[in-house]
């Protein structure tokens, strides 16, 4: 049998606060029961997934700058970030396996008009969008197709 591929599942800014934070937007689901069903997913499909979670922007740029060292493949919910930062922009350009963009919401059906612009968009092989917590699984999914 061959080893399991790692991936990677980036959560950013307030994803942490998951099940509390607008559960009418993002859900019921916490943070900590989101990471272990990623794990669950991607132990089905082959994959040795690691969940991460970051209030600093700084450290998800080292994680995704190691990503693309390591040749790892990453989900990536960038939040906010995704729709300024030109540092995340910058990180996900030096990606060398696949990317796939996440997000719990559909930003294109949000009314703030920032959310329909992402950083992360011309990186990604696919975006997952609007699917709820499902969406983790849809992307490791195509990471583990890709």
């Amino acid at each position: 049998m061959t080893d399991a591929v790692k991936v990677l599942v980036l959560n950013g800014p307030n994803l942490g606060r998951l099940g509390r934070r607008q559960p009418e937007i993002y859900g019921h689901t916490t943070h900590a029961e989101l990471a272990h069903q990623c794990v669950a997913w991607g132990r089905d499909l082959g994959l040795d997934v690691e969940v991460r979670q970051t209030n600093h922007e700084g450290e998800m740029l080292d994680w995704l700058n190691g990503a693309a060292d390591d040749g790892t493949p990453v989900a990536l919910n960038a939040a906010a970030w995704t729709h300024y930062s030109y540092a995340i922009f910058d990180a996900c350009a030096q990606l060398t396996a696949p990317l796939v963009e996440v997000h719990i919401s559909d930003p294109h059906q949000r009314p703030e008009e920032f959310r329909h612009f992402s950083v992360v968009t011309p990186y990604a092989v696919e975006v997952v969008a609007g699917h709820g917590i499902d969406g983790y699984r849809m992307a490791l999914e195509i990471l583990a197709r890709t």
